[in-house]
């Protein structure tokens, strides 16, 4: 019999990795608040749950994609719950991202109740979910990584289990001050190209050919310099999360320092007005600072009608 899998959280991530797994043979329920966002799902062969109950009650595994600490808290521990609904022996994945305290309590409530808790957050943004090459950072006991090998294998292409409940946060907040960083410093090296009357795409390809290369720079370039925003990964989230990087460290003395400024410069573009856009628009600031975004009245600001 197929592995039978309760889905929570059908959003920019949840839903293409629900589909993935529908389509390697699990038998997938999932349970989205907007109901409309289960549509691929269903259309996959899945079906749609009218309730958190209703979606884990017979699962064998329980997956969870949701934004932040509280949604996760609320979902397991509230009622209708998993602690509540879920039967017994079930494996729970919590693909969300979160603080690795937290993950490590919610684990704790879940062994107590006689279901395994693994910390499993992801990272390859709107792309690697549809393209099922996510980098999954695995967190909790082997036992449960072993049980969860074969469903993290449908959605990700990078599986790593990293060390007991929390470990996976843990390294996820590492990820997102890098990839954080790299944003930043391609938007600041995209307007120095310009303001310099350097072609960026003929620079940008010289760059991404040696060692400054990365995967951030060759996802992110053609967003940036065509102002296309369309969230893969919404700056109101990096904002969250570089918001645990820095609690993370605060609590074991880790000194961090470019994190913070990184940590200022993504709360101030969500406190503009941009936390619904991806994250490659970071790059709005740093024109905006150099007199050629869209808030400057210079001749030479860029992308009017793009953003």
């Amino acid at each position: 019999m197929s592995t039978k899998i309760g889905f929570i959280g059908l959003g920019i991530m949840g839903s293409p990795m629900a589909v993935n797994l529908q389509a390697a043979g699990f038998t997938v329920s999932g349970f989205n608040r907007t109901p409309a966002k289960s549509a691929a799902l269903v259309a996959a062969g899945g079906r749609a749950a009218q309730s958190i109950a209703e979606a884990i009650t017979d699962a064998d595994v329980i997956a969870l994609m949701l934004p932040d600490s509280p949604d996760v808290e609320i979902v397991v521990t509230g009622p209708g719950g998993v602690l509540e609904a879920a039967k017994p022996g079930a494996l729970v994945i919590d693909f969300s991202t979160i603080r690795p305290d937290a993950a490590k309590a919610l684990a704790a409530a879940c062994a107590d109740h006689g279901l395994t808790m693994l910390d499993a957050p992801v990272s390859g943004g709107e792309t690697g979910a549809i393209e099922a090459t996510l980098a999954i950072m695995v967190g909790g006991v082997a036992a449960g990584f072993e049980r969860a090998l074969s469903i993290l294998q449908a959605v990700g292409k990078s599986v790593v289990h990293v060390g007991p409940s929390g470990s996976g946060q843990t390294v996820k907040a590492a990820n997102q001050l890098i990839v954080a960083g790299n944003i930043q410093l391609v938007a600041e090296a995209i307007v120095l190209l310009r303001k310099r009357g350097v072609d960026p795409d003929a620079a940008l390809d010289v760059i991404q050919g040696g060692l400054a290369g990365s995967t951030v720079l060759t996802r992110k370039r053609a967003a940036m310099l065509a102002h296309d925003f369309k969230p893969g990964f919404r700056l109101a989230l990096h904002d969250k999360d570089l918001g645990i990087a820095i609690a993370a460290a605060r609590e074991v003395g880790a000194v961090l320092p470019l994190t913070g400024a990184m940590g200022q410069l993504v709360t101030s573009t969500v406190s503009r007005g941009d936390g619904g856009l991806d994250h490659s628009a970071l790059i709005r600031l740093v024109e905006d600072l150099s007199g050629i975004g869209e808030a400057s009245e210079s001749p030479g600001k860029i992308g009017d009608s793009e953003a």
